[in-house]
């Protein structure tokens, strides 16, 4: 994910799931998507390049920071102010599922809507 992309954008798609080795295997051969290993410090992610060399999407294992994240494809709104959007999420009857938690400087959590749907906010 860019630390430079504009507050309101889709800055990333993740799937985070047990089998995150098959899984990669099978976007490989269905999207033709290029599988670049991410070190997670005793095994890695995947981070899902396009033919054209542009990072599409990661495939990451549910453990660790991860274990927590619901299997699914998540995608993740930039924000300019995580508690702020963590606030009105809450406000207007959403819910956090996951975190807010750090990845280096940036930080992210996963929430639900009012209407039951996922997914994931960012603040680099």
């Amino acid at each position: 994910m860019s630390d430079t992309q504009r507050p309101g954008t889709i800055g990333w798609h993740d799937l985070t799931v047990e089998n995150a080795d098959q899984i990669r295997d099978f976007y490989a051969a269905v999207a033709q998507w290029k599988p670049e290993p991410v070190d997670m410090g005793g095994y890695s992610d995947f981070s899902m390049v396009a033919s054209d060399g542009s990072p599409t999407a990661g495939v990451c294992f549910k453990r660790g920071t991860n274990a927590d994240i619901p299997s699914q494809w998540l995608m993740y709104i930039i924000v300019e102010d995580i508690d702020a959007s963590i606030a009105a999420c809450t406000k207007l009857g959403g819910s956090v599922l996951v975190g807010p938690k750090s990845m280096g400087s940036a930080r992210y959590c996963v929430i639900r809507d009012p209407a039951g749907a996922v997914c994931g906010l960012y603040q680099a």
